[in-house]
C-alpha cells in the first residue's frame, strides 16, 4: 500500500511539473491579460456572434488582400488559377472547378485524445476555419466555440457555410479534420456536410514532390522551405488545446488570439500551397522544378501512374542537375538504377546496359544488382554465355546468393563460345564519374 501511495504522490509531482511548463510557455508567448467580462469576448476576438437553430457561437473573417504577398507567393494570383488544376492530381475524381467553389478547411482541436464518437468523449474542434479565394483576395472565415454548448450551433453553421463550395482541400485532413469532424455531427444527431464535396489532401502531393528534398513535410515546415515564410510569435500546434482549457477557466479571452492567427496562416499557406503542388503534378515535363529531388519524386509518381516517356524525361534532367540543386550521392545511386529500369522497359537496351556497366564499375548500393542485370542480360540477351558466367561470378565474389550460385552452376555447363572477354570492372561513360569531377 505504501509503495502504491508513492507512485501516486509522484505522478502527483509530474503533473505539477508539466502544467507549470506549460504555464511558463505561454507566458513567454503572450503576457497575462485582465479578464474580459463574456459580453466582451467578441469585440476582443473582433468577432461576431451568431444565432442559429441550436445556440449561438462566435464567427470572425479576415481578408488578405490580392495585392498582398504570402513569402514569395501572390495571394492574388489565387483567383486566376486554372479550373483543371486539381484533376491530374486527384486522379481524376475532381471535375473542373472554379478556385472560388474551392473550400481550403483546418481545425483547431481539444487534442488527439481517441474515444467514440458514440460516447461523446473523442476530441472536438472548438475552432474551425474555412478559407476561400475571391477577386478581391483571400478570406478566412472563423468559427469558434466558447464552450462545448455551442458546438451544436457551430457545426450548422460551417455546413451552412459550405454548401457553395464544390471542392474541399485540406492538409491530412483526411486522416484528421475530416473524420473528426464528421463523428462531431453524428454526436450531436446531424448529417456531416462532405459527402456532396470532393475531397483533395493536399498532404500526399507535397510528400511525393517533397519528401527526397526535406526533412519534414509538415505544413509549417514548407511553409518556410517553399514559400519563405517565417512566422513571428506563433503558438506552438502541441500547446493550442491548454490554451483553449485555459480559456475555458479564466475567460482570458485574448490569450486565444494567438492560436486564431496560427489557424488562419495555416489555411493561407494551404491556399498557397495549392497553386504549387497540383501544377507540378498536371504538367511534370513541363513544370519548373529546380531541384534534382523534387524531379526524381515527381519521375516516380509518373512511373507508378504507366507514363514511362514521362517518368524517364524527368529522371534524366534530375540526374543531370548540377550545383545546389544536385542529387545527393545516395539517391543518385538510386535514380540511376530507376533510370535504367525505365530504359529497359522501354526497349532502349543500349542505355540502360551503360548505366548498369556505370553502377558495375564502383562503389554503390546497386554494384551488385546491376552486375546481375549485367548478367542477365548477356546470357538472355546477347547470347554470349561466357560473358554472362564472368559478371555472376563478379556478383558471387560481391555477394553471394542461392539464386547466384545456380545461375554460376548452370552456366558453368554451357560450352564455352571463345567470344571475347569483357572485364567485371569496366566503366563505360560514367555518370558517377562525370559527376565527381
Amino acid at each position: 500500500m505504501a509503495g502504491w501511495q508513492q507512485q501516486l504522490e509522484a505522478l502527483r509531482a509530474r503533473v505539477a511539473q508539466v502544467a507549470a511548463d506549460c504555464d511558463r510557455k505561454l507566458a513567454a508567448i503572450r503576457p497575462p491579460t485582465p479578464r474580459l467580462p463574456d459580453r466582451h469576448e467578441a469585440a476582443a476576438l473582433s468577432s461576431e456572434e451568431v444565432e442559429t437553430a441550436f445556440g449561438r457561437h462566435l464567427e470572425t473573417e479576415k481578408l488578405y488582400a490580392a495585392h498582398r504577398r504570402h513569402g514569395n507567393a501572390d495571394i492574388g494570383a489565387l483567383s486566376d488559377l486554372p479550373v483543371d488544376l486539381l484533376g491530374t492530381l486527384s486522379g481524376g475524381t475532381i471535375p473542373a472547378s472554379r478556385p472560388e467553389e474551392w473550400a481550403f478547411l483546418d481545425t483547431e482541436t481539444t487534442g488527439l485524445a481517441g474515444g467514440s464518437a458514440a460516447s461523446g468523449s473523442s476530441s472536438c474542434a472548438f475552432l474551425v476555419g474555412v478559407g476561400r479565394i475571391t477577386r478581391e483576395g483571400f478570406r478566412v472565415r472563423q468559427f469558434f466555440m466558447r464552450h462545448h454548448g455551442e458546438e451544436a450551433s457551430l457545426l450548422d453553421a460551417v455546413a451552412r457555410h459550405l454548401e457553395t463550395f464544390r471542392v474541399m482541400i485540406t492538409y491530412n485532413g483526411r486522416a484528421f479534420d475530416q473524420p473528426l469532424l464528421e463523428a462531431r455531427y453524428r454526436w450531436n444527431r446531424a448529417a456531416p456536410p462532405f459527402a456532396r464535396m470532393q475531397h483533395l489532401d493536399l498532404l500526399h502531393g507535397a510528400r511525393r514532390l517533397w519528401k527526397l528534398r526535406f526533412e519534414s513535410c509538415r505544413l509549417v515546415d514548407l511553409e518556410s522551405q517553399v514559400l519563405g515564410v517565417e512566422r513571428e510569435g506563433d503558438i506552438p500546434g502541441a500547446l493550442i488545446p491548454y490554451v483553449y482549457f485555459e480559456y475555458q477557466r479564466t475567460r482570458l479571452v485574448e490569450r486565444l488570439l494567438p492560436v486564431f492567427e496560427h489557424n488562419a496562416i495555416d489555411i493561407l499557406s494551404l491556399a498557397c500551397l495549392t497553386g504549387i503542388v497540383p501544377a507540378a503534378f498536371q504538367d511534370p515535363v513541363s513544370a519548373t522544378l529546380r531541384h534534382g529531388c523534387e524531379m526524381t519524386g515527381l519521375a516516380r509518381w509518373l512511373h507508378a501512374a504507366g507514363d514511362l516517356e514521362g517518368a524517364r524525361a524527368l529522371m534524366r534532367r534530375a540526374i543531370e542537375t548540377r550545383g545546389d540543386a544536385h542529387l545527393p550521392d545516395q539517391l543518385l545511386f538510386h535514380a540511376l538504377w530507376d533510370l535504367a529500369q525505365l530504359e529497359r522497359k522501354l526497349d532502349a537496351r543500349d542505355a540502360a546496359l551503360e548505366i548498369w556497366q556505370d553502377l558495375a564499375s564502383g562503389s554503390s548500393p546497386f554494384r551488385v544488382r546491376a552486375i546481375e542485370e549485367l548478367a542477365k542480360h548477356y546470357e538472355h540477351r546477347a547470347k554470349d554465355r561466357q560473358r554472362a558466367l564472368e559478371w555472376t561470378r563478379a556478383a558471387r565474389m560481391l555477394e553471394d546468393s542461392p539464386e547466384l550460385a545456380r545461375r554460376e552452376a548452370r552456366l558453368s555447363r554451357v560450352p564455352r563460345r571463345g567470344k571475347a572477354r569483357l572485364s567485371p570492372h569496366r566503366a563505360a561513360g560514367s555518370v558517377v564519374r562525370a559527376r565527381s569531377m
